[in-house]
């Protein structure tokens, strides 16, 4: 369960934060059950990607402080579909590549001749965001938090 206040954030960003917050805590805990509700939460959660594909910048922005190289991405999704496999056989490398390539701007789905669902990137982006979170000592609610001040900066900007 969520213990982090939302309520200074619109409705739909709260949605965002709460689901994210459960859906990491279920799958650093492993539990498939718990993981299932708060990523199809997620699922359902406009501009969810958007969201955690920031969240995944800020973090690989802080724990590659001198930038990723392809050894880094290979290393990074690696890390995550063998610690997702034990509990999540539905892992899927490439919905994790998507989502790494996505969140660092690399990526277009016009060349991409399967290119994953949004709802298969937001089953995804909470175990990439756990095994991202194991290398840092600040809590998911900061990351998000960040990444809300961000998007709320972009568009205050465009």
């Amino acid at each position: 369960m969520t213990t982090t206040s939302w309520r200074h954030l619109p409705a739909p960003a709260r949605e965002i934060a709460v689901a994210a917050t459960d859906a990491v805590a279920a799958a650093q805990a492993r539990d498939p059950q718990a993981y299932d509700d708060a990523a199809d939460r997620l699922t359902g959660a406009d501009r969810s990607g958007l969201v955690l594909g920031t969240v995944v910048r800020l973090l690989l922005e802080q724990t590659h402080p001198d930038g990723l190289d392809g050894d880094d991405v290979r290393q990074v999704l690696e890390n995550c579909v063998r610690g997702a496999a034990g509990w999540r056989t539905d892992v899927d490398p490439h919905v994790v590549l998507v989502l790494l390539a996505g969140a660092l701007g690399v990526y277009d789905p016009d060349d991409d001749p399967t290119p994953p669902d949004p709802a298969a990137l937001a089953r995804h982006a909470p175990l990439l965001l756990a095994d991202l979170l194991a290398a840092t000592d600040r809590p998911l609610a900061d990351w998000l938090t960040a990444a809300f001040a961000e998007i709320r900066r972009t568009e205050l900007n465009d």
